[in-house]
């Protein structure tokens, strides 16, 4: 089964302590060497962000970078495939962003019969 890991980092780079990048590389590795990677990638920073929003008339607003204050900010995601939401569950935990005030969040992927 398909899982997205989101992944959530503090919004400051002080509270972002203990995630070096050679985790992230370490991470990385293991999920492609252990086969169950599917997808993924890290966003660029928030600032560089646009939100759109459509309104009951159609008519669009687009506004740029952050659009709120937030304690956490989704700095990328990857994609696994694996036996069930345990085995995802470990993956997310090995996470570096799981750590120094991040988070990771993990959601099954709906597949639509098309």
């Amino acid at each position: 089964m398909k899982y997205m890991l989101l992944i959530y980092s503090a919004a400051t780079p002080e509270a972002a302590d203990g995630c070096e990048y050679e985790d992230w590389v370490a991470y990385d590795k293991a999920l492609k060497e252990s086969g169950v990677l599917v997808s993924g990638h890290a966003l660029k920073d928030l600032t560089t962000a646009t939100t759109v929003r459509v309104g009951p008339g159609g008519d669009r607003t687009v506004t740029d970078g952050p659009f709120a204050e937030t304690r956490e900010v989704l700095g990328g995601y990857d994609v696994i495939d694996v036996p069930d939401l345990d085995v995802a569950l470990d993956w997310a935990a090995r996470c570096p962003g799981s750590r120094g005030g991040g988070s990771v969040v993990v959601r099954p992927v709906a597949e639509f019969e098309i």
